[in-house]
């Protein structure tokens, strides 16, 4: 059963915000569908673990190509995680 509440809105937000900030200049359209897809899942309470598993994954990528720093990646990962329930990575 879903609960919804400010934390996991606000976490979601900043989703949508880094897509709509960055995701143009720096993802590719692919990685930003990851990202969204994520984030939904994490919010539906569907899956979260694997889909902030996806975000971590897509993050280290982009760390280790130089695109993006280890902190911004790891702002992402813990929005998306943040987007699920309580009990997922915090």
């Amino acid at each position: 059963m879903m609960t919804m509440d400010r934390t996991r809105a606000q976490a979601y937000g900043r989703v949508v915000k880094t897509l709509q900030d960055l995701g143009p200049a720096k993802l590719l359209p692919a990685e930003q569908e990851t990202i969204r897809q994520a984030a939904d899942a994490a919010l539906f309470d569907e899956d979260v673990e694997a889909a902030v598993g996806d975000v971590q994954a897509l993050a280290d990528r982009l760390v280790e190509a130089d695109r993006w720093t280890s902190e911004r990646a790891g702002e992402l990962v813990r929005d998306v995680a943040a987007c699920g329930p309580a009990t997922v990575l915090r």
